[in-house]
């Protein structure tokens, strides 16, 4: 595509050099840069891709795009590339993206989940509905880029860079895709990741103490209105009724777009009443279609009920059938969010995203509603994140779970035995049982070989990765796998 076309729609650029060039290729990674490619340098938090600037012009790159501020003496006089400065390279990548690629977003349907927590479940909720009407349907989250049932990749990051983002979207087009759902992080919207997307439809989950650290947000009301640059982006939003910072959205947007709540608690637009919780499912009634329907959701727990609602609203915004809604809902399933883990011994194993201070408290809450023995929970901090959650982490487990075990998560470029120190300070101000074991894979064999069948172990934090972070390594780490090979051990010396 030619270069001035790319650049259309960016204001504030100055540029040096030729501007009507073939771009065959647009990155911000200098080794991924091709013959004919457009090099964004972007400054991270741990690497300033200004410092490889001509690595990626000996690559192919015809043109640069540098950040207004960035030392560009020693590469601006190269007569074979055109360089252009923006004040915004993060923005700029995005943009040229869109351009590049057609703008893909303008051509289907795409709803955005963000939120602390339930924008994975929410998202497989909506793209099950919409299957059941017959919509081909992509989805962009945390685990995952689906189309339909086929895995297109794993994901490293629940939103990807604006470049592979649109890349996504196109080939999501050309395979026919009609609405696209995605996780819409709020570092996302902070740097820009989803800057020219059009959405049809936002919601807002909530937002709890979660993400705030040196390379993410400095404190909450940063974390908040990174969340709310969302709804500049869509024509209708579907926001939580019952959350704290939630709860005064609707206020603050009803000018941008079309606004609905929902919730369980306070009024609004799509409320949940008669709401029962069991140890494998939760339901509710709600209307729709004017009428009170029963909904099933098989994802035990009250955070199962606002995302069953936030699916809802959606699928109502596209004329979804009703049986099709309690159909979807009453046989969903998703990776790591509330899942049972199947094994011989037919104990209760249950492997949960939870890793903030919220999460960790409803999951705990939900289970021990309804287990008769004990719960007992595995869980750790990741490193290199906010170090303030760690006690509070360990002051909840050590309140609701009858033994707990505090072990190694993510820990990154951080000492793990140091965190594990830092979230026992939490459990040592409460009655509860526990016990320190680093290595998680001891830490979850210890926790299932003292369960009864009465009992129920929650290995919290990981969900659906399948790997440790440990100094910039990632270690394959499957807790499905290990709980299976642990079960297999115990069968083998109980037969002994």
């Amino acid at each position: 595509m030619n270069l001035k076309k790319i650049l259309v729609g960016i204001d504030g650029l100055k540029a040096k050099g030729n501007l009507d060039l073939d771009i065959s290729n647009i990155e911000c990674d200098y080794r991924k840069i091709s013959d004919g490619g457009l090099f964004v340098a972007i400054k991270g938090y741990e690497v300033d891709g200004h410092s490889f600037i001509a690595k990626a012009i000996e690559n192919g790159a015809k043109a640069v795009i540098f950040e207004e501020g960035a030392n560009y003496q020693e590469f601006i006089n190269n007569k074979n590339v055109t360089f252009i400065m923006s004040p915004n390279t993060r923005y700029a990548l995005s943009k040229c993206s869109c351009n590049f690629y057609d703008n893909p977003s303008k051509k289907m349907k795409l709803i955005a989940i963000t939120g602390t927590k339930g924008k994975t479940t929410t998202s497989f909720m909506i793209k099950k509905i919409l299957e059941q009407q017959g919509k081909k349907v992509g989805l962009i989250g945390t685990i995952a880029v689906y189309v339909g049932d086929k895995l297109i990749k794993n994901s490293d990051r629940t939103t990807p860079e604006g470049n592979k983002l649109q890349e996504i979207l196109d080939k999501m087009y050309q395979l026919g895709v009609e609405v696209v759902i995605m996780e819409v992080s709020s570092q996302s919207l902070k740097l820009d990741r989803v800057a020219g997307c059009e959405f049809y439809a936002g919601i807002f989950t909530n937002l709890s103490e979660d993400h705030i650290s040196k390379t993410e947000h400095k404190d909450m009301n940063e974390y908040f209105e990174s969340k709310m640059k969302l709804f500049d982006m869509c024509k209708y939003a579907f926001i939580n009724a019952d959350n704290l910072y939630t709860a005064k959205v609707p206020s603050l947007i009803k000018d941008k777009c079309n606004v609905q709540t929902y919730g369980i608690d306070n009024y609004c637009n799509l409320l949940a009443k008669d709401v029962t919780i069991t140890n494998t499912y939760a339901d509710f009634k709600v209307k729709i279609d004017s009428r009170n329907e029963r909904v099933k959701v098989s994802i035990p727990g009250r955070f199962s009920v606002y995302n069953a609602l936030a699916s809802i609203s959606v699928a109502k915004l596209f004329g979804a059938k009703t049986e099709d809604i309690k159909e979807a809902l009453e046989n969903i399933r998703v990776l790591g969010r509330s899942e049972l883990v199947d094994n011989k011994l037919e104990l209760k194993i249950m492997i949960d995203y939870a890793h903030t201070p919220d999460s960790l408290e409803n999951i705990l809450k939900t289970v021990k509603q309804y287990t008769i023995g004990r719960v007992i929970c595995v869980f750790g901090c990741g490193g290199d994140r906010d170090k303030t959650k760690r006690p509070i982490m360990g002051e909840i487990s050590g309140r609701l779970a009858d033994y707990t075990i505090i072990t190694s998560d993510n820990p990154r470029s951080e000492e793990p035995l140091q965190i594990v120190k830092e979230i026992e300070k939490g459990v040592e101000k409460t009655k509860g049982k526990y016990e320190c074991i680093v290595d998680r894979r001891e830490a979850i064999k210890k926790a299932i070989s003292m369960e009864n069948k009465s009992d129920i172990v929650i290995i919290a934090g990981k969900g659906h990765e399948m790997y440790q972070e440990i100094q910039k390594e990632k270690i394959p780490f499957d807790e499905r796998k290990i709980v299976k090979e642990i079960i297999e051990e115990l069968e083998n010396k109980k037969k002994k």
